[in-house]
């Protein structure tokens, strides 16, 4: 029989406290060890019962959630699932989180209580089992505050037009995979089109971030928005985004519709628009992320002409969809996280 999966919760209220540990004990491979009310409660309760994963409240008194992930993870790297507020402030810490080291987040319900709290509580027990399998060992004695990569010199080879669209996806993990890879690509990089696994209200703030650390101008997409050089369009949380051909140029539709490999944005989705639109001038490139969300769409990106490639498991936090995209063919070869820009700007000039 399989070990359980020993779980911390850390909430400044005794009530959230309670009912997240009831919520996670439904599950029989979780077991709740402990729960803390503070970081510094948190930290005592880590060494003792040494937990295979965390989960955090964002706002807590004496040191919130970001402050104690940056003094954690060079010391300790544990898989953190972050419970959030939908507050401007909570999702402002949320994606400061995500960027100390949290595996995930799941949002407190602010409408509809009841059910709210039972979909986060099925939420945050799937995500703490991803967790689980999150590998975050490179945090161990990094510095805590991380200056972003230089910007690489734009090379001339570079061809200015609208006929290569880059296709990135990502899940678990890739909030910081996108980060390093896109923050090294410059500002002449044909236009480039992001599914990250994000609920509604939080891609915005995530592209405003990116926005401030690259080259290229990135923004959340909307319907009819171009697909250009210097440009990087991520799917809206909760949106469907398609690329489409609109004469002598490509622009996204974001869309509603049903949810695809369990998800909304859908890395598939985007990728067999990419397939289909695009065919041999596209790129696609899957990050790290649970499940199989992409690999058919890659696959039928390759077959229709394109470069692709995936992530390699070392540098992954989760190596399950790129994993899926190269056992199917999708995927080329498996690149290490800091090469991916290199190997998109070389298959540019190709």
């Amino acid at each position: 029989m399989a070990r359980s999966i020993r779980v911390i919760v850390v909430d400044d209220s005794a009530l959230v406290r309670n009912i997240l540990s009831k919520g996670l004990s439904m599950d029989s491979s979780i077991e709740v060890v402990a729960m803390a009310s503070d970081p510094f409660d948190a930290r005592d309760k880590i060494i003792k019962y040494r937990p295979d994963v965390l989960t955090l409240d964002v706002e807590m008194p004496k040191m919130d959630g970001v402050e104690f992930l940056k003094r954690l993870m060079p010391q300790y790297p544990l898989p953190v699932v972050m419970v959030s507020a939908l507050t401007q402030r909570g999702k402002q810490i949320t994606i400061d989180a995500l960027e100390a080291g949290a595996v995930d987040f799941v949002a407190k319900p602010t409408t509809d209580v009841a059910r709210g709290l039972n979909n986060m509580l099925m939420e945050l027990r799937t995500k703490v089992k991803i967790a689980s399998t999150a590998n975050v060992s490179h945090w161990k004695s990094m510095r805590s505050s991380m200056t972003p990569p230089t910007q690489l010199k734009a090379s001339t080879a570079l061809a200015e037009s609208t006929d290569k669209v880059i296709a990135i996806g990502a899940s678990t993990g890739g909030t910081e995979a996108i980060k390093k890879v896109v923050a090294l690509l410059p500002a002449a990089t044909p236009g480039i089109v992001i599914v990250q696994h994000m609920p509604g209200g939080f891609t915005k703030m995530y592209a405003e971030r990116l926005n401030t650390l690259c080259a290229m101008e990135v923004k959340e997409a909307e319907t009819g928005d171009r697909v250009m050089p210097g440009r990087i369009l991520l799917a809206p949380g909760d949106y469907h985004m398609k690329v489409v051909r609109s004469g002598g140029v490509y622009r996204v539709e974001c869309t509603n519709g049903e949810k695809v490999c369990g998800h909304r944005p859908s890395v598939e989705v985007m990728m067999h628009s990419v397939a289909k639109s695009v065919g041999p001038n596209a790129i696609g490139v899957m990050l790290t992320g649970m499940g199989s969300d992409g690999a058919d769409g890659m696959l039928a990106m390759r077959e229709a002409g394109a470069r692709t490639l995936a992530q390699d498991e070392a540098s992954c936090v989760v190596f399950g969809m790129p994993k899926v995209a190269f056992e199917r063919g999708g995927a080329e070869r498996l690149v290490p996280l800091e090469n991916i820009a290199q190997e998109i700007l070389r298959m540019i000039q190709k």
